[in-house]
């Protein structure tokens, strides 16, 4: 199923917090390091990061336009967050939990529907975090910590 909106605005990152917070794509067995780089990851949504993995994301989504529409006004989109793990070389990210009351505050929807919003909001954060890592982050630099001594 095809969701046919308007790329809503990136997330702006909010800064540092626990690591061990966020989701990964593959999840470290220990983390080290407290270089984040959300300054870079924020420049890289902009420059079309985050387009690129809406665009790939809202092709394949089940999310309808209203659920779409709640979750944009409910300003879930702006709350993922994502950061450098270093220790894992990977984009980790964070999705908000979907809380009660947008649920209360939007005809069509109910409690039944918040596991799908969350699992939605969860594919999205993967799908921007592949984004970043595969297209965006040039592990032949240095910028991210590559030397290939």
């Amino acid at each position: 199923m095809t969701l046919d909106v308007e790329v809503p605005d990136p997330p702006r990152l909010r800064g540092p917090q626990n690591p061990g917070d966020y989701d990964a794509v593959d999840e470290p067995e220990e983390r080290t390091g407290n270089d984040t780089r959300r300054e870079d990851l924020a420049d890289f949504l902009d420059a079309g990061a985050w387009e690129d993995a809406f665009d790939e994301w809202s092709a394949d989504t089940y999310l309808t336009e209203d659920e779409f529409r709640a979750v944009l006004e409910g300003g879930l989109f702006a709350e993922l967050d994502f950061y450098w793990n270093q220790s894992a070389e990977d984009v980790g990210y964070r999705t908000p939990t979907v809380p009660d009351e947008l649920v209360a505050t939007h005809d069509g929807l109910d409690q039944s529907d918040i596991a799908d919003l969350e699992e939605a909001l969860d594919s999205l954060g993967r799908t921007v975090s592949e984004v970043l890592e595969n297209d965006y982050i040039h592990r032949d630099g240095e910028e991210f910590g590559y030397t290939w001594d």
